[in-house]
């Protein structure tokens, strides 16, 4: 099972908040498949145009940027929370292939899907 490693303790930013300002963190779920990791997030009020899934050694970034349909003369009172864009950041090892990630959008809930590197499913069926 792949680790998770926070960037800053829970206990020190409120539910729901980011490690940047003016972003928020989306609730997401993670299952390790026999082959793969799913990786389900919630990511309401965002267009497939407006992900952005990035990688960097064990690591997997996304950033999901909502709409502003909202006139330029127009201030929401309130709503500051709702209008933020979603990141995350995840630590997830050196066990999965990053180059074959799949990822989908479909109504506010985008599925990323990371197959395992060939070296680690030969290291399971060894131990199996």
């Amino acid at each position: 099972m792949p680790t998770i490693i926070p960037t800053l303790s829970p206990s020190r930013r409120p539910p729901g908040a980011s490690a940047l300002p003016g972003v928020r963190a989306p609730h997401y779920e993670c299952t390790d498949l026999p082959g793969a990791l799913q990786l389900l997030v919630l990511v309401p009020g965002i267009d497939a145009g407006g992900v952005d899934i990035t990688t960097r050694g064990p690591d997997l970034f996304l950033t999901a940027r909502k709409a502003r349909p909202v006139r330029v003369n127009w201030s929401a009172l309130r709503l500051e929370d709702a209008q933020q864009d979603y990141h995350l950041a995840l630590r997830l090892g050196h066990a999965f292939d990053f180059a074959e990630l799949r990822a989908s959008l479909r109504d506010g809930l985008l599925t990323i899907t990371l197959p395992k590197a060939a070296s680690t499913l030969a290291r399971e069926r060894q131990v199996a």
